[in-house]
């Protein structure tokens, strides 16, 4: 039988949640199309440009500076004027500001279109996981999610194979031109997308600023002190260690086109990572596999920073893939289900700020690497930590929401 989700109009006809998760993950794969993408351009900007290390860092930072704006101030817009509104919003912004940067003719107007790029990201990822999780069963709830992040998966093996063969033809300009399409399918977006049957109900929407207080209240306080230690790890780790995936490559001895040939190779194991963890959510439970995956990312991370030969690399690349995404589809899962319906994009929303700020200094340590006399390895080795800091506060912070209906 087909499930279905009930949208606004009460006369409308139910989506089914295959069509819902199709639409939904179809902009998640254009958000990481355009992330993806960005990984690629750093490694041609900075020779195309002349950047210098800290520049090219700044690129990913001022990235994720934008994206911590929207997902605080987009998640709590979308507590008030609804997900499925706030979602068109966002994935405008980005789309819009993705292609406009194609043309910019300056690092400076470069970057500032990359804030705006971020701010339009960071707003939609949280909101589109709140959506989805809203609208499914519980007992297929967690899989729904981590299959929706699944696609971020795709959108990177797109933007891999676009890197590998444009770029080098065509100029990363051209690339970047390829990751403007959501703005066409936002309008297709805006007749078929339901907002989501818990919001549709919610008869008390909070404010802006009781919504925060709610989430440091007693019997949230300690589930919001994990979810931004988490989201603060993971993030610091992923974009330290994925944006900069072509350029540690290159340093380490092979050409432009030989390293977006094996990040292209290293991003095929994200799809098997998220198609796991679909699986084993609902079978084992979010804590304990979100705990497994995070300490094989910290595993990988340790090994690919002392990798020295190609098969080394592409083997640990590859197993820094599976887990790392892995990883993150389940957060994505776990972090709505911490919340009521009133408040639950507002605490997804802070949860992925508090990560933002991870994906900020991650960009910047690697590129500022060489004035803190780092070697690759000794930063990837932090990078094991800080995983596995994230690993200990699920453990000793995190409760298992398996099979709960959402408050």
């Amino acid at each position: 039988m087909e499930h279905t989700v009930e949208g606004r109009q009460k006369t409308s006809k139910p989506m089914s949640e295959r069509k819902l998760l199709g639409i939904v993950g179809t902009g998640w794969l254009f958000d990481a199309m355009d992330v993806g993408i960005l990984s690629f351009i750093i490694t041609a900007l900075t020779l195309d440009w002349g950047l210098s290390s800290q520049q090219a860092g700044w690129i990913g930072s001022v990235n994720s500076i934008g994206m911590a704006v929207g997902a605080f101030v987009f998640g709590i817009m979308a507590d008030k004027i609804g997900r499925r509104t706030v979602f068109m919003i966002t994935i405008l912004i980005f789309s819009i500001c993705s292609g406009l940067s194609a043309l910019a003719a300056s690092y400076l107007i470069f970057i500032v279109l990359r804030f705006f790029i971020g701010a339009g990201l960071g707003g939609e990822l949280p909101v589109a996981s709140t959506l989805v999780s809203e609208s499914v069963a519980p007992e297929r709830r967690g899989r729904m999610v981590v299959l929706l992040e699944s696609f971020w998966a795709v959108g990177w093996l797109a933007a891999a194979i676009i890197s590998y063969f444009v770029i080098p033809a065509f100029g990363w300009r051209v690339a970047l031109l390829l990751t403007a399409i959501p703005a066409l399918f936002a309008v297709l977006l805006r007749k078929n997308l339901p907002d989501s049957p818990s919001y549709t109900n919610l008869k008390e929407k909070k404010s802006a600023a009781a919504g925060i207080r709610q989430l440091l209240a007693k019997g949230f306080a300690k589930r919001s002190a994990m979810l931004w230690i988490v989201w603060f790890c993971i993030m610091l780790s992923y974009y330290g260690m994925f944006l900069w995936l072509p350029s540690v490559m290159v340093e380490k001895g092979f050409d432009m086109v030989r390293s977006f040939e094996y990040v292209m190779i290293m991003t095929l194991a994200q799809l098997p990572g998220y198609f796991s963890a679909a699986w084993l959510i609902e079978k084992v439970g979010r804590k304990p596999i979100l705990i497994i995956y995070l300490i094989g990312t910290a595993i990988s991370a340790v090994l690919f920073g002392n990798a020295e030969s190609a098969a080394m690399l592409l083997t640990s690349g590859m197993l820094l893939s599976f887990f790392n995404l892995g990883a993150y589809g389940i957060l994505y899962a776990y972090t709505p289900e911490q919340y009521p319906t009133a408040v639950r994009a507002t605490g997804s929303g802070v949860a992925a700020t508090a990560g933002r700020i991870g994906g900020i200094l991650g960009p910047l340590l690697i590129g500022y690497r060489g004035t803190l006399g780092l070697s690759v390895s000794a930063v990837f080795l932090l990078f094991c930590v800080t995983v596995l800091i994230a690993a200990a506060a699920v453990w000793l912070l995190g409760e298992e929401t398996k099979g709960k209906t959402l408050a």
